[in-house]
């Protein structure tokens, strides 16, 4: 139990001390208009106060994220405490903190073009291609999980659950944000952040033991730790569909000190939310072997629900049948909302002849197909390819961040340290995982450390090169 109360208190310290670092670093003034005024167009840009756009925020980056990767990385035993700790605060708010404050200093602009100002226009290309798949998958996994449940609770068939669920991410992602999102959603938020602490509070008062850290109980599981755990568990600790939902935010923040308790703020909260169901998993069923049974026989949303209603009764039930609905759903439309608004920002120069309703019907119309046909497969085939293309997303993210940096003269190791970790991240995961190469572990772990040295070699130089005095083209007049 110490280790989870303090993993708690770090992250809490963290917010606190770290991310008024991280504010300062950045250079923040209230005197700048806000895109939510320069900008205004009763759409995207709409003006919200703070606290509600931290709450949609929170509930836009969470969804299932924290709840079902907090589980599944359970299976890693307490060494998760110490992933979600580190994570989270070096890497992922300082993710999520830059993804929304450099939008916000572009007029709100979508993620790919933030890339594409900071590494060039062949890295925006691919990142446009890789996060137009990424919010396409989230939307459609994000879809089929709801509509399973709901067909296995109503009379409702899986296709009507599905054709229920995808009208209401229509009118969601073409409303404007303060007419559902903005009424709805901090209440949703506020759901999310009951059903935590309420399963936090139980675990504390039930009579089995929150397992410490230990060398005994370092990693109990038979899988390495490295890379596979930083993908298992990316909400929480870090996740690139973040920097995909902060542009939303960021067109309604009022001012720019904002930014430090929306951004950094609900990262911290999804890291403690992460923090709970960890530990509850750790706890509930004696083990990871205990654990390991109960998600084979009813995978993460059963776990999920048997925690609940066990340490909660039928409070609980109802949660747990609330979070596994309504928060995938809450998440998959602003998945397809982002898509909306990237692919809007990507085909501009082909409809500048359309109205603005007509362009935002057509884009949406552009991604909701594959979307509607994915939501038809397998969903952990779905999640298989969703966790390593939100990684890679991260990875660019960060490394977006500390070219920022890095061009306006700032500490930009803040930024970079967590960008080399990330790529050895993920240039290991996809040589080694079964839908990548699936080659053995030392030539993944080899190749992927080869991969991050040659991305270091280039960092360097761009640090050198943004250290180097302006040439002086002047030349002096002959007399």
């Amino acid at each position: 139990m110490g280790t989870f109360l303090f993993a708690i208190f770090l992250l809490i310290i963290g917010y606190l001390f770290y991310s008024k670092f991280v504010e300062k670093i950045f250079g923040i003034n209230d005197k700048t208009p806000t895109p939510a005024y320069s900008q205004t167009d009763g759409l995207d840009y709409v003006p919200m106060s703070w606290w509600k756009g931290s709450l949609i925020q929170l509930l836009n980056i969470a969804g299932l994220g924290p709840i079902f990767g907090a589980v599944m990385g359970a299976l890693y035993g307490p060494i998760a405490f110490i992933w979600i700790v580190i994570g989270c605060i070096f890497a992922g708010a300082v993710h999520d903190y830059f993804s929304g404050m450099i939008s916000l200093r572009h007029n709100g602009e979508q993620y790919p073009n933030i890339v594409g100002r900071y590494l060039g226009n062949t890295v925006r290309f691919f990142i446009n291609v890789v996060s137009i798949i990424l919010m396409v998958l989230v939307a459609a996994a994000f879809i089929a999980g709801p509509a399973q449940l709901i067909s296995q609770l109503t009379p409702l068939s899986f296709i009507a659950a599905i054709a229920l669920i995808f009208g209401y991410f229509l009118i969601a992602a073409v409303l404007p944000v303060n007419k559902i999102i903005g009424r709805i959603y901090p209440i949703f938020g506020g759901i999310l952040i009951f059903m935590a602490i309420a399963i936090g509070v139980a675990l504390l008062f039930t009579d089995k033991q929150i397992p410490n850290l230990t060398l005994t109980s370092f990693h109990p599981n038979e899988l390495p730790i490295w890379p596979l755990l930083m993908v298992t568990i990316s909400c929480g600790a870090i996740s690139g569909f973040h920097s995909t939902q902060s542009p939303i935010i960021a067109r309604t923040l009022k001012k720019e000190s904002d930014g430090r308790k929306v951004f950094y703020g609900a990262m911290i909260a999804e890291g403690i939310i992460t923090l709970i169901w960890a530990a509850a998993g750790m706890t509930f069923f004696g083990g990871t072997p205990g654990l390991q049974e109960a998600l084979a026989a009813g995978g993460p949303s059963g776990v999920v629900n048997e925690i609940s209603t066990s340490l909660l009764g039928t409070l609980g039930g109802i949660l747990a049948i609330l979070g596994v609905i309504i928060l995938p759903i809450t998440t998959g439309d602003t998945a397809l909302r982002s898509s909306r608004m990237i692919l809007a920002e990507l085909l501009d120069k082909f409809l500048t002849n359309m109205s603005g309703k007509a362009k935002v019907l057509l884009v949406t119309s552009l991604v909701t197909v594959p979307t509607l046909y994915l939501a038809t497969i397998d969903y952990s085939f779905l999640w298989r390819y969703v966790g390593w293309t939100n990684q890679v997303v991260a990875t660019v993210m960060l490394w977006t961040g500390t070219m920022y940096l890095l061009k306006n003269s700032k500490f930009h190791w803040i930024s970079g340290i967590p960008a080399l970790f990330m790529t050895s991240v993920v240039c290991t995961y996809i040589f080694y995982a079964p839908e990548g190469f699936s080659l053995s572990y030392q030539i993944s772990l080899r190749t992927g450390l080869s991969l991050t040295a040659l991305v270091l070699i280039w960092y360097v130089k761009q640090i050198i090169v943004h250290k180097r005095p302006p040439s002086n083209h002047v030349k002096s007049k002959a007399s």
